[in-house]
Formats: C-alpha cells, sequence, structure tokens
C-alpha cells in the first residue's frame, strides 16, 4: 500500500500536516456548472441507449458478428456504473445547481440503474456522516467485530468468509440492483396492509377516509419516510414497465440474458470500488467515543490510482478523501480540487488495483485495537 502521494513529476512534494477542514481550499470547487453535467449526462445515456439499440444487429446466432456483444456488453457495463455514479452526485446535490434538477435527474437515472434514488441517497448520506466510526457504520458488508467473530461456531465462521469473498460481488450486485428493490416494496406493502387493516379493526371505516394521511405517516421497516415510500413505489413501476417495453423490443431472451450480464457486473464494480475505499489496511476505524470526522475523511477513505479512462466511466470517485472532506464538490471539479489540496493529502492511502485484493481481507472490526484485521489475525 502507498500512503505518499506522488505527482507525475520529478520531485515529490512537500507535505504539510492540516489540524481541521478548514486548512483545505474547498469552495472555490463547490460550484456546480449544469452546462458541464448536461454532457456528462449526454454523453452517458446516449452511447448506452445506442448500445442497446445495436444489440438485436450485432446478435445474430452462429455468425461471426456475435462476436461483437462481448465488447458492446463491457460497454454498457462501464457505461451502467457511470450513471450509478452521476446518480450519486445528484444524492449528494453536486451534479446540477437547482435541487429539483438533481432530484429529477437523480431519479431518472435511478430508474436506468433499477434502484430507487431517493431511499439509497438517504442511506448513503448516513454513511459520509459517521464514516471511520465502526460502533455506527459497518460498510456495505455489515461486517462483525473480533468478539462476535470469535462467538461463531467454525462452520458459521466459514460461511461468514465466503460470504465477504470477491466473488460473492456478482450474486451481490445482481441481487443489489434486480432483486432488492423490489422485494422491499413487497414486503413493506405486506407490512403496510397489516398495518392499516389493524387500524380498520380499530377505528372502523372512518379510516377509510385518511388512508392516504395515514399510508405517508405509516413506518416500515423497508422504508424510513414517506418520501422514500413515494420513490421507491414509482421507481418500481417504471423500473418493471421498462423491462416489459425492453423485452417487447428486443425479445425477452435476449433482454434478459444480457440485462443480468451488464446489472451483475455494473453493481459488481461499484460496490468493489465502495468497499476498497473504506476497507484497507490501516484504515481508520475508531469508536464513537475518540471518533473525529475529519480523521474519518482523511484516513478512512482511499484514493484509487487508475487509468485515465476508468477514472472517465467512474466520474473521478477514486479521489475519494476530498469527496469525504466536502461531498457538495461535483465529480468533474474533484480532481482539481485533490490537486489543488494534495500537499496536505500526505496521509491519505492511495491504491493502485494490485493492492485491491489485500483489502477484501479485511473483513472484521477489532474494536480493542480500532483496526481492520483479517479473519487469520483473528
Amino acid at each position: 500500500m502507498q500512503r505518499t502521494w506522488r505527482s507525475g513529476s520529478a520531485f515529490t512534494l512537500q507535505h504539510i500536516q492540516p489540524r481541521n477542514r478548514g486548512d483545505f481550499s474547498l469552495a472555490p470547487f463547490r460550484r456546480s456548472d449544469n452546462l458541464r453535467a448536461s454532457w456528462q449526462l449526454l454523453t452517458t445515456l446516449v452511447p448506452t441507449a445506442l448500445l442497446w439499440a445495436s444489440l438485436p444487429w450485432i446478435w445474430q446466432p452462429l455468425r461471426f458478428e456475435s462476436l461483437l456483444i462481448v465488447p458492446a456488453l463491457a460497454l454498457l457495463v462501464l457505461f451502467s456504473a457511470r450513471s450509478f455514479s452521476l446518480m450519486h452526485d445528484c444524492g449528494h446535490g453536486s451534479l446540477f445547481r437547482s435541487r429539483a434538477l438533481n432530484r429529477s435527474v437523480g431519479f431518472l437515472l435511478g430508474v436506468v440503474n433499477a434502484i430507487p434514488q431517493h431511499p439509497w441517497s438517504r442511506g448513503h448520506a448516513f454513511h459520509h456522516l459517521h464514516n471511520g466510526n465502526w460502533e455506527r457504520y459497518r460498510g456495505p458488508s455489515a461486517l462483525l467485530t473480533v468478539e462476535q467473530f470469535q462467538q461463531l461456531t467454525p462452520q458459521q465462521q466459514q460461511r461468514y468468509g465466503w460470504s465477504r469473498h470477491p466473488l460473492m460481488l456478482f450474486p451481490g450486485g445482481f441481487s443489489y440492483l434486480v432483486v432488492r428493490p423490489r422485494l422491499q416494496l413487497l414486503l413493506g406493502l405486506g407490512e403496510w396492509a397489516g398495518a392499516m387493516a389493524a387500524e380498520l379493526r380499530r377505528d372502523g371505516w372512518s379510516a377509510l377516509l385518511s388512508l392516504d394521511r395515514r399510508t405517508l405517516a405509516f413506518q416500515s421497516s423497508h422504508w424510513y419516510t414517506g418520501g422514500e415510500f413515494i420513490d421507491l413505489a414509482a421507481n418500481n413501476v417504471c423500473v418493471l414497465a421498462s423491462w416489459w417495453l425492453m423485452s417487447l423490443w428486443l425479445g425477452a431472451g435476449l433482454f434478459w440474458s444480457c440485462y443480468a450480464i451488464v446489472m451483475t457486473c455494473s453493481a459488481a464494480i461499484f460496490i468493489c470500488i465502495f468497499f476498497v475505499q473504506h476497507n484497507f489496511p490501516d484504515s481508520y476505524a475508531h469508536r464513537t467515543s475518540d471518533w473525529s470526522y475529519f480523521k474519518g475523511a482523511i484516513e478512512g477513505s482511499s484514493n484509487l490510482i487508475l487509468p485515465s479512462i476508468l477514472n472517465w466511466f467512474s466520474a473521478d470517485i477514486a479521489f475519494h478523501s476530498i469527496h469525504h472532506l466536502c461531498e457538495r464538490i461535483p465529480n468533474y471539479r474533484l480532481r482539481a480540487c485533490h490537486e489543488a489540496n494534495q500537499h496536505l493529502l500526505g496521509n491519505c492511502a492511495y491504491l493502485r488495483l494490485g493492492d485491491l485484493p489485500r483489502c477484501f481481507n479485511l473483513i472484521l472490526w477489532d474494536s480493542s485495537k480500532q483496526k481492520l484485521v483479517s479473519m487469520a489475525e483473528a
């Protein structure tokens, strides 16, 4: 693992130890640009649509041209990952200047990615608020503490290790995008039906007169606010309609075989990126009592050294420490902000692609040592 940033020049920058967030120059980079955001949206969604439209022409069974479906699907995976990154910016209110534009474009990108954007963004905001506080937030994999792990039977420990294996990114990714949002709505509606039936028994038929108010006030274990429920329901309606229309257009067999590959692989990519940017050797992993938001951003977020083309498809989320210092900086200004402040980023971790496998060994939190450890270390 590399902890010292080296620029492309022949010298190494002299680093300054920052004391707090105020030492950084962030404000000049916070301004959103509607034109740049629109161009990013256009150069993501138009190629995505063209690639899907090309599939019936490419896929001709038993013909050599059908081999072109491999690069076409690879590009669809990358564009899908990029659309998720733009949706992520909308959730932070940073892609466009106005809240309404971020909300509406975020909803559209949520449909493209088959995931309700508003509930996802609220959960993601919780992550930003508590990054590095491992008593409050254990990452997307809900990692166990060493003490919890040692209380498991050997068979349970083995299953836990398998469930956090990198290969599980693929079935986990498919479930995360394609299955989970639909299941959340169905289970939540089941809870709603039970709660409304109980209120009907208690208040009689008059309860029907205020059904809309009671529905918005209802709290499910699958959503937290009425706004989340509306977004979840609307997303499901639009996603299911798009699946039906795409199946009619491309044929159910071609659509679902390609769609499953694209969604599985794109979800695996962004879950992988999220994981290694917070689970890495010497990552800041403290208890609530001595946790620091500032250190969580600087020392609890790694920065990825990626080829330029992958930085484009991931919308520069590789510059992650700056993103955690100020999530209102749009993706198209992250690199410039990082470079302007890189003399303050000497304590940040920088990971190359070859470093990533080691990160997936760190699936336990040692609360006594306040660090992430592997199963072998535990």
